[in-house]
């Protein structure tokens, strides 16, 4: 997908938007063609300021002996002025800098710099700088393959994301604290800009940096922002500005700033150093590796663990956001509060991560709860809104919300059309109109998408499914065995096919299908515990038995295979195996009382 003649190499698409001002897409879909538009090819002043004819107007006034416009905007339409009057004085306590007003909740300068600093997607071109970047873009979140458990940079996330996570952030600082942003230069050179507000002789001192006499001399930025580089020549600074844990490293597997320089020593190593400096309680602002290392692991702890960072005051706005999206598949009554209470939140990053976690849940039951958000400030919200409830048939909806509802429909899908040259738009209108009982138009949706990347596997499974729900499973064969062409390596298009030749009651051409998306994929647990399905349905009992201790060696706590090793088990006559894996699987559910049953049925069969 990133070779130069693909759809990622587009400049409309890929660059205009961060590269130009005033950029306007124009894409005509029926001719697949750009007529894209700009005010200025590179970045001007209207990019962070807004529109610039009043401030125009205003330079023009200054040069008049009469009339002169006293603006104290200068006739900008938008005043990046969040810093004036500010001042930071030392706390008493901790001798740190406090800043002399609490800062807002979503800040102006730091959403206009995260139009281009973020990792985000656009759906649509009426941003205004200033305005939250959630109105306008969808911005990615701590996620897998993104970032790092503990949420250091791991893909090209840029600085937003980053930032936000920071202590600097929640403290008050902003972008232009430490960067001049006409310039493009730090306010001070080095060390001087950390300098600004921490005290020398507190920090640049051998009793905190440890490294008295190393040449060249280790910065500030050094340990609190080490450096990824990207694209081979792009070095950036993770701006999450954390305490280096390489604790987290001996646990987690996750990096640390010590091992960055001294990669001949061990985590270990550097643990026990930060130990004997600094004591055994410095843990620093961010403190929820362990919850998004047990989400991606599948851990059975996950669900209390998102659920104490997403309760957290004091932990960041997108670590909480991004908790709440995680608990999308462990919804239960013990954490749908969670929900209630983050798409209260001030912050429509949180509103959006807690229409996140509902998704999926049947609409009827989650009306009362997200209705209210049809109509919510932020036109992302609305559109995430409108997204989940998009199964509840207009006769089913409460009359009063059926304008609501209309409304953020038709937003919804004019920003999945403002991207209609990508794939991923057009998959993702056919899926509401799936929704929405528009077989047609989804129809319709889902080829447009393949027509555009027919490398793009996710169109194809569900343009598959929608002819599942239609009774043409034929069909459906016959789509995911043209995109496989495309992506042999591709392991959910090779498990779409072996559920389809399943349907067809092929179930041999099937289990060939559901091993090899288990074999280019070993990490899904789902993918195993299918093809071992498959295999004990066509008498192979011991080999099923043996993928799925398997997978279980790679997901200790997967219910599904812990479940079926019970099933397989005791059907097999081996009731001692059976017994320890119900044990198990008891231990994770502990409340359920037809395991309970079925426990103390194989402890009463095994005397």
């Amino acid at each position: 997908m990133l070779h130069w003649t693909k759809l990622n190499q587009n400049w409309n698409f890929m660059c205009a938007e961060c590269h130009s001002t005033g950029v306007r897409k124009h894409y005509d879909a029926a001719e697949d063609r750009f007529r894209t538009t700009w005010t200025e090819i590179s970045v001007g002043c209207e990019a962070c300021h807004g529109k610039g004819s009043r401030h125009v107007d205003w330079a023009h006034s200054q040069r008049s002996w009469f009339g002169k416009d006293d603006d104290p905007r200068k006739g900008l339409a938008v005043l990046l002025n969040e810093r004036d009057g500010i001042t930071w004085h030392p706390d008493p306590k901790t001798g740190n800098p406090q800043r002399s007003i609490a800062p807002a909740v979503t800040r102006k300068e730091v959403e206009t710099c995260g139009l281009c600093h973020a990792r985000r997607g656009e759906f649509s071109e009426d941003w205004v700088p200033g305005q939250p970047l959630s109105d306008t873009h969808a911005v990615s979140l701590l996620a897998a393959g993104l970032y790092h458990a503990d949420g250091q940079m791991l893909d090209e996330v840029y600085n937003y994301g980053p930032f936000k996570q920071s202590k600097m952030f929640a403290a008050g600082v902003t972008c232009s604290d430490c960067h001049e942003p006409h310039a493009a230069k730090l306010r001070v050179p080095g060390d001087g800009v950390c300098l600004q507000c921490h005290a020398a002789d507190k920090y640049e001192v051998a009793s905190h940096h440890r490294h008295e006499g190393v040449t060249p001399a280790v910065a500030c930025a050094s340990c609190h922002m080490p450096v990824s580089t990207y694209m081979v020549v792009d070095k950036r600074h993770d701006h999450s500005l954390r305490i280096p844990r390489p604790d987290l490293s001996v646990k987690l597997g996750t990096p640390n700033a010590c091992n960055n320089c001294h990669g001949d020593k061990s985590a270990q190593w550097a643990a026990d150093a930060i130990e004997r400096w600094h004591g055994p309680v410095r843990k620093g602002f961010q403190n929820y590796a362990e919850a998004f290392q047990a989400s991606w692991s599948s851990r059975a702890d996950a669900a209390t663990l998102l659920a104490v960072v997403a309760a957290s005051p004091t932990a960041p706005v997108i670590a909480r956001a991004s908790a709440l999206s995680e608990l999308h598949s462990r919804v239960s009554p013990a954490n749908i509060e969670l929900a209630r209470k983050g798409l209260a939140d001030p912050d429509p990053m949180v509103r959006v991560a807690a229409l996140d976690m509902l998704d999926g849940l049947p609409g009827d039951r989650i009306w009362p709860l997200v209705s209210p958000l049809l109509a919510d400030p932020s036109r992302g919200v609305r559109i995430r809104a409108v997204s989940i409830l998009a199964a509840v048939p207009t006769a089913a909806q409460p009359p009063a919300d059926r304008a609501a509802f209309e409304r953020a429909t038709a937003e919804f899908i004019a920003a999945q059309r403002l991207n209609a040259d990508r794939p991923e738009a057009r998959s993702t209108l056919g899926n509401f109109y799936a929704r929405r009982g528009l077989a047609a138009d989804a129809e319709s949706e889902y080829k447009a998408a393949l027509r555009l990347s027919p490398q793009y596997a996710p169109t194809a499974i569900n343009l598959a499914d929608l002819y599942r729900q239609l009774g043409r499973d034929g069909d459906g064969e016959s789509v995911l065995r043209t995109a496989i062409t495309s992506s042999r390596q591709d392991a959910g298009l090779h498990h779409a096919l072996g559920l389809n030749l399943t349907r067809e009651k092929r179930p041999n051409d099937a289990l060939g299908e559901f091993r090899t998306a288990s074999e280019l994929e070993p990490d899904r647990s789902r993918y195993a515990y299918v093809y071992a399905v498959a295999l004990h349905s066509s008498g192979r009992i011991g080999d099923a038995i043996e993928v799925l201790k398997a997978n279980l060696a790679r997901h200790p706590d997967d219910r599904d295979s812990l479940s079926a090793l019970v099933s397989f088990s005791r059907d097999s006559g081996n009731i001692g195996a059976a017994l320890e894996y119900a044990e198990r699987l008891s231990r994770l559910l502990p409340n359920d009382r037809e395991l309970a049953r079925l426990t103390d049925d194989l402890r009463a069969r095994l005397k």
